[in-house]
């Protein structure tokens, strides 16, 4: 018999405007309008502003540059026909929350701080040692927004799980899992306020309209935009009829289901049309991705649009369905190109830093695929690891995966199920070959259970604390490179600067305490300057209290 385990985690003035009738009569762009959004090529620069659009439960097969036939997607078809589409691309999980902590922290579901849903047990939360692509892009100077579905509670300002305190100079969405289940809500989060609604406005327009917002806004520095929509998530709910699929002889919760794909589509071309308006279209990097594969919910049948492609499962499945999505990435400097390279959603991070040029964090799961964006090529992950505690847990390394099922988990017996598959034989999971090559899947197992376990990250970043009628401010070195002629110090008008510092190695820190009263009145904010790997470094960070008020910038 071969070995079971399954691991549990280990420790770890609102816009420019009013909300009152902007969102009354809202008409959807055609297909051609849309298609107007997209242009000429560019260069895309260093430290280029990132647009991360990430889909809720959008499945591999439910775009036609993948397969899709039935429902139509134009918008996203051009983004993969001029950008970079990833052929082999993985969710961080089959399921939401650990997946959105995967991609926004760089580690997989064995290592990262949430690796559960709230069903079958209780969902953490993210933590002050958690470090986010936002917090490193924050760091760096960019400008950083969270628009749509956080996913982590709890509900509350101030807490560390707040994307306030994440990164995220503005957030304005759902915080909680379960509250992004509601289309038409009573209230949605504007940083640490919830902004009351009448029950009647639909959230995507909602977030469409304050992300292009947020593009539109003048400034010199880089932006991030993290747009989490809830589309296409159950319930199947759209504002209107389903449009060109009211008349089709579907269900109509199916028929709800691709009008929420198209809706979809025409967001991220209103997003794209918003960056060329801007005029930094050029300048920008847009990510297409999901959490996770399609849906079965509340009379949707993923069967009817080939939802999955090839695939076997879907959603909570670590069968290939389940966690196979799609990935475009887009800028009008990116030559057109298919990759068939494995990436998964922990790669984000550290290709997000790299592009920004900013220290990439050690001890991550996840490597920069900058270079398979050029062409250049890039890392290859020795295996990819996906775990779900107490149900099933799944490694792919080269054309082989292993899938392992807890003890009466879909079908398990007693001592729970061990599967292996010859993934460029049978991409969709058909044949089990575990009982032929025993010895293979045991070596997968092993390697699998050594994946899993306390979070290998080191801290990282800037902090401050007052202490004793000081500011005390900390740079936590949690790079692979030493970071040399380091001076800490605070912003303002008298610019208090240290001495400065030779070397601060990796896996090592700095403190320096300013005097509270030099600090002068107002929000304190944190600096540090550095050289590391022959550039020039600033970091900044604003001093945080409890209120759950966003940063000032």
């Amino acid at each position: 018999m071969l070995p079971f385990v399954i691991n549990a985690p280990s420790r770890r003035a609102f816009f420019a405007g009013t909300l009152a009738g902007t969102f009354a009569g809202v008409t959807l762009p055609a297909a051609a309008d849309a298609a107007d959004a997209f242009g000429a090529a560019a260069a895309l620069p260093a430290r280029p502003n990132f647009v991360v659009i990430l889909a809720d439960d959008l499945g591999w097969g439910e775009i036609g540059s993948q397969g899709q036939r039935l429902i139509s997607t134009p918008n996203l078809d051009r983004l993969a026909a001029e950008g970079v589409r990833f052929e082999t691309a993985y969710s961080g999980a089959p399921l939401c929350a650990p997946s959105r902590c995967a991609l926004l922290t760089g580690l997989h579901a064995g290592h990262g701080t949430v690796r559960e849903n709230p069903e079958g047990g209780p969902q953490r939360s993210l933590t002050g040692a958690d470090l986010t692509f936002a917090e490193l892009l924050q760091l760096s100077g960019y400008r950083t927004a969270c628009i749509g579905k956080w996913g982590f509670g709890p509900e509350l300002p101030g807490q560390d799980s707040h994307p306030n305190l994440r990164g995220f100079d503005e957030f304005f969405g759902y915080i909680g899992h379960v509250h992004a289940h509601q289309y038409f809500p009573k209230y949605l989060w504007h940083n640490g306020a919830k902004l009351r609604l009448d029950g009647k406005s639909y959230a995507p327009h909602l977030f469409r309209e304050r992300a292009v917002e947020f593009i539109r806004q003048d400034g010199d520095d880089p932006f991030l935009l993290y747009y989490a929509t809830n589309l296409p998530h159950s319930p199947s709910v759209i504002a209107g009829d389903a449009g060109r699929y009211e008349s089709r002889p579907w269900s109509g919760p199916n028929r709800r289901h691709a009008a929420q794909v198209a809706r979809l589509d025409n967001d991220v071309a209103a997003l794209v049309r918003a960056l060329r308006d801007a005029g930094v279209a050029e300048r920008t990097l847009v990510l297409f991705t999901s959490d996770n594969g399609p849906h079965s919910e509340k009379g949707v049948t993923p069967e009817l649009f080939d939802s999955n492609g090839p695939f076997r499962g879907d959603k909570r499945d670590v069968y290939e369905g389940g966690i196979r999505v799609p990935l475009i990435a887009w800028s009008p400097g990116l030559r057109a190109r298919v990759v068939k390279q494995p990436v998964a959603s922990w790669d984000v991070l550290p290709t997000l830093a790299d592009l920004a040029g900013v220290p990439v964090p050690a001890q991550l799961d996840g490597h920069s695929f900058r270079g398979l964006l050029t062409g250049a090529g890039a890392r290859k992950h020795d295996h990819l690891v996906w775990n779900r505690p107490r149900k099933a847990q799944a490694i792919r390394r080269g054309r082989w995966k292993a899938v392992r099922f807890a003890p009466h988990i879909s079908g398990a017996g007693p001592e729970g199920r061990v599967e292996l598959y010859d993934l460029a034989a049978d991409p969709g999971e058909r044949r089990d070959l575990a009982a032929a090559r025993p010895e293979l899947a045991e070596e997968l197992l092993e390697r699998l259970d050594r994946s899993i376990g306390e979070d290998p990250r080191v801290p990282y970043g800037l902090r401050s604390e007052i202490a004793d009628g000081q500011v005390v401010v900390t740079l936590h070195n949690g790079s692979s490179v030493p970071w040399r002629s380091v001076r800490l110090g605070l912003d303002g008008p008298r610019e208090l600067r240290s001495h400065p510092v030779e070397r601060v190695d990796p896996g090592t820190a700095i403190a320096v305490g300013f005097p509270l009263a030099a600090a002068g009145r107002g929000r304190i904010t944190a600096r540090a300057e550095f050289d590391a790997d022959g550039r020039s470094h600033v970091f900044r960070r604003r001093h945080h209290d409890t209120t759950g008020d966003a940063p000032a910038r």
